[in-house]
């Protein structure tokens, strides 16, 4: 057994240890500090503490402990009808930006079925981005969730969401502020709230339609409740287009100016997605698509030749609970392609979840098989992650 997973293992037995020593509740969506009627303050939070080690093939295995994610909220409401929220995260905290802003918006619910929206919200696309990183099987998100492949993260304006048939049929669409990281190994969406200064700015429009023919299944992984059968499928699509305000890769002439970094003109995104659960078993499968054009027509590099590209992520993960409700086997395994891969990049996981009190206190471990990392040809990469989380 090499040293990556003996580290692991040792941390893993550390942190079971002590997670073992605390009691078990209900599960928590937050605590009401204040209610008066339609009046209320409601505060909470989740901390993930992260263990990651790092095996490059050929290279050297590095390790750090780190909190991945520390986000307290405040929500609150002083009217019928309406609501604020705001969430920061100081585990993502980089550089200048001391802490990222997540969740920040205001709420208004008298439209039934309609709910609006307005301000820094998750955009319509990806049912994996849509769940919750607190609801996830795996460690990390796979290809098809991730803001550094295609899939939108929060961004700024208006979104709009309902359900129709007792939510057999539930919907969401948006029209927002979006920006771009110019990394031409990414196509890293962000909120304009967040953005780094040399970031793509631009406006994103999309929605999303999802059919629950068994009932409504929420956007969370695993399956609690073994005595139902719940399936869903979902389409999504969106637009995104540079506004040109902030092209900072490119000269007077349309040229690139820079070998690493390639400024993005449009993207369009098409999802199809499928969940199922039934008797301790759940499975989730998705497939994106993505067709990006950069400012500069003739750029060739990272996921770009000659100025554009389709990416594609593809993945299909499951688990099965070996303990109702407590313990969780799961794997997963994902794809992606660019037009300037020399090869598909590979991953595939397994892992094991413990449930204290379901997604409220959990530990995860997940360990990651990666094959041509970037398109790179034996460019591989395995990764070990445990996770110790609290939510309340």
């Amino acid at each position: 057994m090499n040293k990556c997973i003996n580290k692991a293992l040792f941390l893993g037995c550390l942190l079971l240890a002590g997670l073992l020593t605390m009691p078990g509740s209900g599960e928590a969506a937050g605590v009401t500090v204040y209610k008066d009627g339609d009046k209320y303050v409601k505060m909470g939070g989740r901390i993930h503490l992260q263990y990651l080690n790092e095996d490059v093939d050929g290279g050297e295995t590095t390790d750090e402990l780190f909190f991945r994610r520390l986000r307290p909220y405040i929500e609150g409401s002083i009217h019928k009808d309406w609501k604020g929220k705001f969430q920061w995260d100081m585990g993502k905290a980089e550089g200048d930006n001391e802490l990222a802003i997540k969740d920040a918006y205001l709420q208004y619910k008298g439209f039934e079925p309609v709910t609006v929206t307005l301000g820094n919200a998750n955009f319509p696309f990806s049912r994996e981005l849509l769940t919750s990183s607190n609801k996830q099987q795996l460690v990390e998100r796979t290809f098809v969730g991730d803001h550094n492949y295609g899939t939108p993260d929060r961004s700024l304006g208006l979104h709009l969401s309902g359900g129709v048939m007792e939510n057999k049929l539930t919907w969401g669409a948006s029209a927002t502020s979006a920006s771009i990281d110019p990394d031409h190994n990414k196509l890293d969406f962000d909120s304009p709230v967040n953005r780094n200064s040399d970031f793509n700015d631009g406006w994103l429009v999309g929605g999303r339609v999802d059919f629950h023919p068994m009932g409504e299944l929420k956007m969370e992984q695993g399956d609690f409740n073994r005595d139902k059968i719940k399936a869903t499928i979902g389409v999504a699509a969106f637009t995104w287009s540079n506004d040109d305000d902030n092209n900072t890769y490119i000269d007077a002439n349309g040229v690139a100016t820079s070998t690493s970094k390639a400024d993005v003109d449009s993207v369009t995104g098409f999802e199809i997605s499928g969940a199922l659960r039934a008797y301790g078993f759940s499975a989730d499968a998705q497939y994106n698509l993505f067709n990006v054009e950069t400012t500069d027509g003739a750029y060739t590099g990272g996921l770009y030749e000659d100025g554009e590209t389709e990416l594609t992520n593809m993945a299909i993960e499951g688990g099965y609970m070996v303990i109702p409700s407590k313990l969780e086997l799961v794997a997963g395994y994902e794809v992606q392609d660019a037009d300037h891969y020399a090869e598909e990049w590979t991953r595939t996981s397994l892992g094991l979840n413990y449930f204290f009190a379901k997604h409220d206190i959990k530990l995860q471990t997940t360990y990651r098989m990666g094959e041509n990392k970037d398109g790179v040809k034996d460019n591989d990469l395995d990764e070990l992650f445990v996770q110790a989380q609290y939510v309340f």
